[in-house]
């Protein structure tokens, strides 16, 4: 037991929930090879097999269940020892910040040059992604999400509101609204965006459907037809101009999300505080 080592099981813990090397590799941000040797050394350091190598993917083992149970406990207690050390840090340090892709890329990062002026020992690490990362699991340290979250070890401040609305070049106001062409997301998405819009738009009156909205942006902006955008995305783009529509969408809560281990850590209180204040300062673009 004394050669048991940490990074062994952590390997093991995402191969038992991804079920294949390849998707565990992408996930760790690794070689499909380095996971396999992870979990190949665990196993010889347990003298237990943990996964039985199947075409369809890596299959837990019985025993493989059963310590697989122990591991996340583990697991969770490697990840407490992390917060409750993170709480006595000093501004310094790596902080990890989820948020929606084009939250991050078209409002936060053009306005982090100030954050980077007063805090210069701390290093941001950006995640654009559209799911929810784990807080519990440290894939973030702070997450902007437009979604309260449920979970009580995580602790949310409603920023502000984010509000849609229909967005085109100024030609497509002198169109008759028969005319009139739309930018829609895919089929295949179950957005509420799509769904509202679909409410008052036609099939047969979309040009274009993308699931990507800078896409939808740039179509907008070519004249294409007239795409349900976020205000911020827009705010300070006098090329296009917002179309009437007989109901305006609803707008879309974003929070500020922490765990409660982790909200007084010197760092990580620091850069949520700028995120709060740089919210706050610009909720006419909201």
């Amino acid at each position: 037991m004394n050669s048991l080592q940490w990074d062994d099981v952590r390997y093991f813990l995402t191969l038992s929930r991804e079920g294949s090397l390849s998707a565990s590799a992408r996930l760790l941000e690794v070689e499909h090879s380095t996971v396999a040797r992870r979990v190949g050394n665990l196993e010889k350091t347990l003298k237990v097999k943990l996964f039985d190598r199947l075409a369809r993917g890596w299959v837990l083992t019985r025993e493989g269940v059963e310590l697989s149970r122990q591991a996340e406990s583990l697991e969770m207690e490697m990840l407490s020892l992390w917060r409750t050390a993170l709480a006595n840090t000093t501004l310094s340090g790596t902080v990890r910040l989820s948020a929606p892709p084009i939250l991050m890329s078209d409002f936060l990062v053009p306005r982090l040059p100030s954050f980077q002026e007063k805090y210069r020992e701390i290093e941001l690490e950006l995640i654009g992604e559209s799911r929810g990362a784990d807080l519990s699991r440290r894939e973030a340290d702070i997450a902007l999400r437009m979604s309260e979250p449920k979970s009580p070890q995580l602790v949310a401040r409603l920023l502000c509101n984010v509000n849609y609305k229909l967005y085109g070049v100024p030609a497509w106001l002198e169109r008759p609204e028969s005319e009139r062409s739309f930018i829609g997301l895919d089929l295949r998405s179950g957005c509420w965006q799509k769904i509202w819009l679909e409410k008052y738009v036609s099939p047969r009156s979309y040009a274009l459907r993308t699931n990507d909205i800078r896409a939808m942006y740039h179509a907008a902006l070519s004249g294409i037809g007239m795409a349900l955008l976020p205000r911020f995305m827009v705010a300070e783009d006098s090329r296009l101009v917002s179309i009437p529509m007989p109901k305006s969408p609803p707008p879309c809560p974003l929070y500020l999300v922490m765990h409660s281990d982790v909200r007084r850590a010197p760092r990580i209180r620091a850069t949520a505080d700028f995120l709060i204040d740089l919210v706050q300062s610009h909720a006419h673009n909201f």
